[in-house]
Parts: C-alpha cells; sequence; structure tokens
C-alpha cells in the first residue's frame, strides 16, 4: 500500500474536531477502516468521503453508531435497486423497440 496515500487518524480528528475515540469506535462496528504502521492508524484517502458522510450523519442528525450503520446499509441497499431498476428499464428498451 503507498503510505502517500494514507492519512494519519490525529489529523483528521483534528481537522474536523471529532474524538479518536470516535474513529476507533467506528473501526470497532466496521464503518471505517484503520491501517496501522508502526503504532500510528491512518485512514486511507479513498475513504475520506465515506467518512465525511458518517460525520455529518453523527453531527446533523445526531445518529448514534448504530443509526449510522443502518442509514448507510439503506443508502447501499436503495444504491443496488436503483441500478437494477435501470438495468431492468434498459432490457425492457430492448424489447419495445422491436
Amino acid at each position: 500500500m503507498n503510505v502517500k496515500q494514507l492519512i494519519p487518524t490525529q489529523t483528521i480528528c483534528s481537522h474536523y474536531n471529532i474524538e479518536i475515540s470516535f474513529v476507533d469506535a467506528l473501526n470497532k462496528i466496521g464503518l471505517i477502516q484503520i491501517e496501522i504502521i508502526n503504532q500510528d492508524q491512518f485512514i486511507h484517502q479513498d475513504h475520506i468521503s465515506e467518512f465525511e458522510k458518517i460525520i455529518r450523519l453523527h453531527n446533523e442528525l445526531n445518529l448514534n453508531l448504530e443509526g449510522i450503520d443502518v442509514v448507510l446499509n439503506l443508502l447501499e441497499k436503495e444504491k443496488e435497486l436503483r441500478n437494477e431498476l435501470n438495468a431492468l428499464k434498459n432490457r425492457l428498451r430492448l424489447y419495445e423497440n422491436d
């Protein structure tokens, strides 16, 4: 893994004004993935947008970790259903054009 693409959790916590315990709790329940290198914790830069979404859900909607997990699962399910609907619409168009 490229270390240049990893952001220290301390930097993220100070930037977003959150506690390191919140990041540890998110990692413990599997909402984010923390990389540990030489006893330092890092988050991959590709996961920052998801992390920001989690922070917004927590701060703006005052959701606890379980609530955040439910919301993220529902959003993922909605995305899958939307993709399935689009695929079915495309298949239907093939038959309508005949």
